[in-house]
């Protein structure tokens, strides 16, 4: 320690250059240029490792620092040596930024690998611009997924009100086929009692009942065969109820009218009111005449040019014998009430059947609202079952 304080028998460093004023002050200021420049870069590498904790390296940092601070310090010492010859001092100080110096070299020369294996900039710039993209493309898909989920929620919403509707309408369809099941069977029924009535000859009971209810199934039959599936056609109906006699008379009966739309359930009693005219003209009127004729046809009038009601009209040459009733007028059974009675009841009309100069004249007035299938329909049914059943006071 007094080798280190005892430095009296060494010479100044000025003694060297003379004490010379210029050289003096060009030596010791760049010294202290050196010195403040190497204190100052260690200031900033220590507030770099503070500020960035998660810098890896930080040991390398470190040394780096150290040695650059132990090298300003050993220029900062010569300065003093200038006019202090404090050269063991000096010596000492060297020495530590020599085994400093000599660490950080080693240590550096193991991490040159690493330190080359760290990416440039335009490499990071060059990937941060791919992320960039990717991040844009999948902004973009994001963007897309939404819009289609968007559009799954509002194609959702539209079919679960389709399926709604549908349910609804389901619902409608499967309460009027119970109602129009009611109905048949209603009317079914009563046609059944009223066919019996008075009859002796079970084989003529089944027969005047089958064709009924065949007439009936015809006309079920020719409106399901529309697409709407709850109306037809008149002419439709008409004709597919006629068909078996159209067959059979040929030429000699014909069909014409305008397109009218009738409900399941007026095209029913509208079949029943022909199955009627057509199987008393073969048992009693014009199948026994060669030139005899049968002219079915309707139209479509009303007042002060509304065209609200229809007319059937069913025209029929009489060929029988003298004695032979004809085309049933004589009777008063239950065919004679379903044509005059029952079906224009049911139509809310009016019908009428006369003879003059040798033809059987059948006319039938109905409202084109009775025609259309709806609720009203169902009190029309009931009324003409109960009608039916009651047999208007006839035996």
């Amino acid at each position: 320690m007094q080798t280190l304080l005892d430095f009296g028998e060494y010479m100044p460093h000025g003694m060297c250059l003379l004490w010379e004023p210029w050289l003096l002050i060009l030596w010791a200021g760049s010294d202290l240029l050196i010195f403040l420049a190497y204190f100052a870069i260690p200031l900033a590498l220590f507030k770099v490792l503070r500020q960035r904790k998660d810098l890896k390296h930080r040991g390398l940092v470190l040394l780096f620092a150290s040695f650059i601070l132990l090298c300003g310090l050993t220029h900062a010492v010569s300065i003093l040596t200038l006019w202090w010859p404090a050269y063991p001092a000096q010596g000492l100080l060297k020495l530590a930024t020599a085994l400093v110096s000599a660490i950080t070299a080693v240590v550096l020369f193991k991490l040159v690998p690493v330190l080359v294996a760290i990416p440039s900039r335009r490499e990071l710039e060059h990937v941060n611009g791919r992320l960039l993209e990717e991040v844009a493309a999948h902004e973009e898909t994001l963007d897309v997924l939404r819009q289609a989920r968007d559009e799954l929620e509002v194609l959702v919403e539209k079919r679960t009100a389709e399926l709604r509707d549908v349910n609804a309408k389901l619902a409608v369809t499967a309460r009027e086929a119970v109602h129009r099941s009611h109905n048949m069977i209603a009317v079914v029924s009563s046609m059944a009692r009223q066919s019996a009535r008075g009859v002796t000859d079970v084989t003529d009971f089944v027969s005047t009942f089958t064709g009924r209810l065949n007439a009936l199934a015809s006309a079920t039959q020719t409106v399901m065969q529309e697409p709407s599936g709850a109306s037809a056609d008149l002419g439709s109906v008409v004709r597919a109820q006629l068909e078996p006699v159209l067959l059979s008379f040929g030429d000699r009966m014909t069909v014409s009218g305008p397109e009218v739309t009738t409900g399941s359930e007026a095209a029913q009693q509208i079949s029943l009111a022909l199955h009627e005219l057509a199987t008393n003209a073969q048992k009693y009127g014009s199948a026994d005449g060669e030139d005899a004729r049968i002219r079915v046809s309707w139209s479509v009038r009303g007042e002060d040019g509304a065209q609200n009601r229809l007319r059937l009209r069913w025209e029929e040459d009489l060929c029988h014998e003298p004695g032979m009733p004809v085309n049933g007028t004589g009777r008063t059974g239950f065919g004679t009430r379903l044509l005059t009675q029952i079906v224009p009841s049911m139509l809310q009309g009016e019908a009428s059947r006369t003879v003059e100069g040798g033809k059987l004249i059948y006319e039938l007035d109905v409202p084109l609202s009775a025609l259309a299938e709806g609720e009203s329909q169902a009190e029309n049914v009931q009324l003409a079952t109960r009608l039916t059943a009651q047999g208007f006071g006839l035996a």
